[in-house]
């Protein structure tokens, strides 16, 4: 799923893109992806844009007469950018947004079709949508630790519940934690002050420089590359490779559609952190520390 980093270099490359223009038509392709009754398509056609902003892991194209169009990528969506106004894909088109000067395509690789726009009017309708998650680089230590200290969470769930944190998702919360040297299942409210700033840093630094990378990646070019596995990324999508700080293996918890990494040298003490299904299988045979492996 984009996350913050991602989603912030598609905006700034949205804002250049569109800025001073007019939104002509959105088409839609795909029944499901419209999850608003009112407004009406129709309705935003034919309206200048005033800007981009980002909701949480939302795109918010906010037009003249305070009309709002809201991008949810979940996990398989992706935007691409045309210069000249082209057909939706058949397959993996959700919607396209024909600007004066270029085309926005909506698009989801996916069957399972979770990617939504919604239409809305007025800035009380858009706050309904906002989970309201703190912009961590917005932030100062003291506000951080406060809303960290309120969840009775662990901070990989703590990271990713964006009513607690906004942007940050199961990719880049690897990364923070292997930052940090904290263990994914650490309860939030247990985390010292020492821990809790290193915690706060780790953010910072991860994300800013992820979004710095992204952006020289891109360059001038639309991003097109948006993918939660990116190969400069310490551990997540790394299970069984070296860790880049101690050399020893990522692990990892695969839990629902979702999984954890992490290098059990470097934040957990050598300690193997129980998968949900493969260690209830194994039982009393589940490795319970790093050299169990060897």
């Amino acid at each position: 799923m984009p996350e913050l980093p991602d989603l912030t270099v598609y905006m700034e490359h949205l804002e250049r893109r569109t800025a001073g223009s007019e939104l002509r038509n959105i088409r839609l392709a795909s029944p499901f992806v419209l999850r608003t009754v009112a407004p009406r398509p129709d309705e935003l056609a034919g309206r200048a844009v005033l800007g981009w902003r980002r909701l949480a892991k939302q795109l918010v194209l906010h037009l003249e007469g305070d009309f709002f169009a809201v991008l949810h990528l979940m996990i398989s969506g992706r935007l691409l950018w045309h210069e000249k106004a082209i057909a939706v894909p058949k397959r993996i088109g959700l919607a396209a947004f024909d600007f004066s000067t270029g085309t926005l395509v909506f698009t989801e690789a996916s069957k399972k079709k979770r990617a939504s726009l919604r239409l809305l009017q007025g800035e009380r309708d858009l706050a309904t949508l906002d989970p309201g998650g703190m912009e961590i680089l917005d932030v100062p230590l003291a506000e951080f630790a406060d809303r960290l200290r309120q969840t009775n969470h662990t901070l990989k769930r703590a990271l990713t519940d964006q009513h607690v944190f906004a942007g940050v998702g199961n990719a880049y919360s690897d990364e923070i934690l292997l930052h940090a040297r904290l263990s994914p299942f650490k309860q939030a409210r247990a985390l010292s002050e020492a821990e809790v700033e290193r915690l706060y840093l780790a953010c910072r630094d991860t994300l800013q420089t992820w979004v710095d990378r992204l952006r020289e990646q891109s360059g001038a070019d639309w991003p097109k590359k948006v993918t939660a596995f990116h190969p400069e990324m310490a551990v997540h999508g790394r299970y069984r490779e070296p860790c880049p700080q101690c050399g020893s293996a990522v692990q990892r918890i695969v839990y629902a559609e979702n999984e954890s990494n992490y290098c059990a040298k470097c934040q957990t003490d050598g300690r193997l952190l129980a998968d949900r299904s493969l260690s209830r299988l194994l039982k009393a045979n589940w490795p319970k520390r790093l050299e169990d492996l060897e």
